[in-house]
């Protein structure tokens, strides 16, 4: 189907040229749909499952959170572009690694307005390669996810407007499923590094931490640059290992706490390397917290299953309930996989539900010192609600400390 042009009247930027015969971008989806817009960011394909995300803010960190590789993202929010980007809203550890292949807009790039702002939004989605599109009925497409479930699909840049149209159809159908993936070897290093930077802070910056209480080991499965400074923060010094890293590694250190990081792609095919190091950590009791993916390996590690999702959590506006309190909190969400409550073993026990659709948002264990949450608590965009797991994280591990 063919979007209506959307182009802003009070935008600055000169848009690519596009007539209805020829649209400088295509966004091709694997059953086949077809969308005509104008072409921003870098030129060529961007690849990957697509999803809309409903946050109204924090696009360069979304962009940028490991989670979301493999992914083609559709922001629901029109205005995108008006903060600009600079160099501190890197969610990557590595600063020059991007996540999500794709981005699909509504409007055009708006024009920064910020203070902090250091290059053009466009600018620096060519300088990271990430392929975008313009010019589409967000509502429309959001509506067919939301209808049809994420599918694979293909944003093509041309300024030309040259585009073989039927290979791009049958690439969109080929590509493979995101169910079965093992993404985390993309998003991580295979270096143990240390970590010490914390918060921002107004007209300060980031800070650095350098009487800390307690060490923590972080598996890093693709972990955001703002839990690790959440952690730092709090009086822990992090050591972050390697998503492959044994259980006599993490062990020989001997930790306070051990942090299961965040990542992308299919907890069942990454569990297949990390489980076992995970249940040894456990039956050590260590205090252990898990974030996301680090949700869905605690899980896996003591028996439960998880699924696929149809369209998936992606936003900084959604409702969780905490069981225990009854405490509804908005918090930031980025999964396409959950933890099936059913299969939680008796040892465990639902700490958190999504209030969306009634889906598994936590999880503690019972005999062991271990809790882990599917949302993202440190709030990178995103609400402030869930700061208090850190804290908890904290208390647990002074506990365990004391006794």
């Amino acid at each position: 189907m063919t979007m209506p042009d959307l182009q802003s009247e009070n935008s600055t930027l000169t848009p690519a040229p596009w007539t209805e015969t020829r649209p400088t971008a295509l966004l091709v989806l694997a059953d086949g749909t077809m969308i005509e817009g104008r072409g921003i960011g870098a030129m060529g394909e961007g690849r990957g499952e697509i999803c809309f995300n409903t946050a109204m803010t924090g696009y360069q960190e979304i962009l940028t959170d490991p989670s979301y590789s493999g992914q083609i993202i559709t922001f629901t929010f029109p205005h995108i572009g008006n903060v600009g980007v600079n160099e501190e809203d890197i969610e990557t550890v590595n600063m020059a690694r991007t996540a999500a292949t794709g981005i699909v807009l509504a409007t055009d790039i708006s024009e920064p307005s910020n203070y902090r702002a250091l290059q053009h939004f466009d600018a620096w989605l060519k300088k990271r390669n990430i392929v975008g599109i313009a010019g589409v009925d967000t509502r429309a497409l959001t509506a067919l996810i939301r209808d049809k479930g994420m599918q694979n699909a293909i944003v093509a840049h041309d300024p030309e407007g040259f585009f073989d149209r039927n290979a791009l159809k049958k690439a969109a159908k080929e590509l493979p499923s995101m169910a079965g993936l093992d993404l985390v070897p993309g998003v991580t290093g295979a270096q143990r590094y240390d970590w010490d930077e914390t918060i921002w802070q107004w007209n300060k910056g980031y800070g650095k931490q350098q009487t800390p209480e307690f060490h923590v080991v972080a598996l890093d499965y693709g972990v955001k640059r703002n839990i690790l400074r959440l952690l730092a923060d709090r009086g822990c010094k992090v050591t972050v290992l390697p998503p492959t890293a044994p259980a006599a590694d993490i062990l020989a250190l001997k930790p306070d706490g051990v942090f299961l990081a965040n990542g992308p792609g299919d907890p069942a095919a990454t569990g297949q390397y990390a489980v076992p190091t995970i249940k040894a950590v456990l039956d050590a009791k260590i205090p252990t917290f898990g974030i996301c993916l680090g949700h869905q390996m605690l899980a896996l590690a003591i028996g439960a299953s998880t699924m696929k999702m149809a369209q998936g959590h992606h936003g900084a506006n959604h409702p969780v309930k905490e069981h225990a309190t009854g405490k509804v909190e908005i918090v930031s969400m980025n999964h396409g996989f959950a933890v099936d409550p059913k299969t939680l073993p008796k040892n465990a026990e639902e700490t958190h539900v999504s209030l969306f659709d009634g889906s598994n948002c936590g999880i503690r264990l019972t005999d062991r010192p271990a809790f882990s949450v599917q949302q993202h608590p440190e709030a990178s965009p995103g609400p402030q609600d869930s700061h208090y797991l850190f804290d908890r994280f904290i208390e647990m591990m002074r506990k365990a400390k004391g006794a």
